[in-house]
């Protein structure tokens, strides 16, 4: 299966790169006057998108990079660290609570310093040291990965991400309501299916 993931699916830097661009994006959706209920789901879809990001790098592309860039490795599980601190006090407050502005601009501004280390820095490395090939291998690993996080969100991604981007709301929830639908399926096949197919 991975190898067949590894043609279809982007290289680990591409994904990597959507996912900032993906949260930047969601950012750029919240504001101090946005409806408590757009905000609640703002900050849903960013704190997913966030937690699986931060996975698939933990899991797949740092180890990866430890022997390349060890320090700035480090320097981003620290950084993971603090995003997930900031994501667990928002998944206590409500929308009306005087600090929650304030604390979904510390984690943006977290996840831009995060995104300019990664980008100026880690990414050339990988690109530089690993290879297209090898990448292609973190890609499709990280594809996999994906899917299996995802998964089990499919319903709870439809409804945010609607709410969140109101103008595409049914294209968003069609696509990943269908697309949870699919990935549900590929994992709940039996365990020697996978095996015969392999």
């Amino acid at each position: 299966m991975l190898k067949m993931l590894s043609h279809v699916s982007p290289g680990a830097i591409t994904m990597l790169r959507m996912d900032h661009t993906h949260a930047l994006m969601t950012f750029h959706r919240y504001h101090a006057n946005t409806s408590p209920s757009r905000k609640h789901a703002i900050v849903d879809v960013l704190s997913l998108a966030l937690e699986v990001h931060a996975k698939l790098e933990e899991e797949i592309f740092y180890p990866a990079m430890r022997t390349v860039d060890p320090d700035l490795v480090q320097e981003s599980y620290e950084e993971h660290g603090e995003m997930k601190r900031l994501i667990g006090e928002l998944s206590r407050m409500e929308p009306a609570d005087r600090e929650y502005d304030l604390t979904v601009m510390s984690l943006m501004r977290e996840v831009l310093r995060h995104v300019a280390d990664e980008e100026t820095k880690l990414f050339p490395d990988a690109e530089r040291v690993l290879g297209e090939e090898r990448l292609a291998e973190l890609g499709a690993q990280m594809t996999r990965r994906r899917m299996e996080l995802v998964a089990p969100h499919a319903g709870e991604i439809a409804v945010q991400s609607a709410r969140t981007f109101p103008g595409a709301a049914a294209m968003i929830a069609g696509a990943v309501g269908l697309g949870g639908y699919f990935i549900a399926r590929a994992f709940a096949r039996p365990a020697g299916w996978r095996a015969l197919t392999t």
